[in-house]
């Protein structure tokens, strides 16, 4: 076992739970919430989703190599878990809810580290660019560790707690949310010392009903913050003063003003970002004028840390674009902007005033779908597109959902040069047939849409 990790026994008495074992002493080595996913000598925590029971998965997760699983102790009898554990030679952990099991075993991991400086990140967008940018950074000088992808939500970041070990200085942290409760939820579990709020966006709307809403909900990332830690607030959201409200911490705004070595960025098109700090010139491989704001709020966490100038120079120059994420991808067809790793109203914005303000010797296309979660808001969201496309620099635009259909009718009452579908296949074909050498292709939609489907068409399999 590492010996960073608790033994099933300690956890189990950290817990307060009922601990069955038939393998005395064992330890695990890491944490699972998918039987497939299980390594030899995981903890396996039988989730209760809506669609599926872990506790049907426990068997399946022991063959795989789990050393015990951590169950819920109304399901023990029902799925015949302490004859199945006797049998396979492996440990149950009995709690009341294994999903709250899974984050106060996380808690209680991460108890284990006090020395361990965390920063919590959350937003409407941005977090994971501002994640990658302040490891980026940080890591130039402190042993770094951070949720990888976007494990951020209420199992997805107790997960990626469990990565943490003894000799890292630095946690980063994003924190997500699809519900109410949920960041005050997973902010239990990180308690960190640095929080910071990207931006208030509609983002999930859906499940909340009004910005303000999503900002007070936001904001509970600044709930386990003592006197001595640090809130930090985008100084432009017009949420900023909401979010500070009745926060016990030190709070700080971040922004372009807020930042004395901050001497000012320019465009360097599909480039990237020229960024001139304390005198130096940076060239900063993420475009548009969103990555340089994701890039001053990474840089507001590593001031906190702290660490020194030359490591925010040196990380910033080795940032590298994530997927989806205004990927550049220069094809033999077409220069593609595929941003389709997610989408809301303010991002999509962004992504078209960002293609509209590129100078470009060709053509502009624009291939927009589906946002999705806006609840109440789409058609209204979906409306706001439609003026903004309405508007922009594109060549022609092609539309692509069931949701974007709003975008449509207000872009047929505006203007002729565009294309609409909800199936992939004529999208796919109309595009085909219109994209010729030297067009530049934005690709902008929520995940459910897929459209990096479209990427090998357009670039010629670049």
């Amino acid at each position: 076992m590492d010996t960073d990790l608790l033994s099933m026994a300690e956890l189990s008495s950290l817990l307060e739970a009922n601990y069955i074992s038939f393998a005395p002493n064992k330890g695990f080595s890491s944490v699972a919430i998918d039987s497939r996913a299980v390594k030899e000598g995981a903890l396996f925590f039988a989730l209760e989703g809506s669609k599926s029971d872990g506790h049907e998965f426990v068997k399946a997760a022991f063959a795989a190599g789990a050393g015990g699983a951590v169950v819920s102790s109304s399901k023990i009898e029902s799925f015949d878990l302490v004859n199945l554990a006797n049998r396979m030679g492996k440990d149950l952990i009995a709690v009341p809810n294994t999903l709250k099991g899974l984050q106060d075993s996380a808690r209680v991991y991460l108890e284990k580290f006090p020395k361990l400086k965390k920063a919590g990140i959350t937003g409407s967008s941005g977090k994971t660019t501002t994640k990658e940018i302040a490891a980026s950074i940080i890591s130039c000088e402190k042993n770094t560790v951070m949720n990888k992808g976007n494990l951020n939500s209420e199992t997805g970041l107790p997960i990626s707690v469990f990565d943490v070990r003894s000799h890292h200085e630095v946690g980063i942290f994003e924190l997500g949310m699809n519900r109410p409760n949920e960041i005050s939820e997973i902010a239990e579990v990180l308690k960190p010392n640095i929080a910071l709020v990207t931006n208030i966006g509609a983002a999930h709307i859906e499940y909340f009903g009004s910005k303000e809403k999503i900002a007070n909900e936001k904001k509970c990332i600044f709930k386990y913050l003592n006197k001595e830690d640090v809130a930090l607030i985008p100084d432009s959201d017009e949420y900023a003063d909401d979010l500070a409200d009745g926060v016990a911490a030190k709070i700080k705004y971040f922004g372009a003003d807020r930042f004395e070595e901050f001497e000012g960025a320019r465009s360097l098109g599909l480039e990237g970002t020229e960024i001139i700090w304390a005198g130096e010139k940076i060239r900063f491989a993420l475009p548009g004028k969103h990555s340089l704001e994701d890039a001053l709020a990474a840089i507001a966490i590593a001031k906190e840390i702290p660490v020194s100038s030359n490591s925010i120079v040196k990380g910033l120059e080795s940032v590298k674009p994530l997927f989806g994420r205004l990927e550049i991808l220069n094809g033999r067809r077409a220069t593609v902007i595929r941003d389709c790793y997610n989408a809301n109203p303010e991002s999509t914005a962004r992504s078209i005033e960002f293609c509209d303000s590129l100078e470009w010797p060709g053509r502009k296309i624009y291939v927009i779908a589906d946002m999705l979660e806006l609840g109440n808001s789409s058609a209204q969201e979906h409306q706001k597109i439609g003026f903004i496309l309405s508007v922009s620099g594109a060549k022609k635009i092609f539309l692509f959902g069931k949701e974007i259909e709003e975008t449509a009718a207000y872009l047929a009452d505006n203007r002729d040069d565009f294309f609409y579908s909800k199936d992939i296949c004529c999208l796919s074909s109309a595009l085909d047939n219109f994209i010729k050498k030297g067009d530049l292709v934005l690709l902008k939609g929520s995940r459910g849409c897929a459209l990096e489907r479209l990427t090998d068409m357009l670039t010629g399999g670049c």
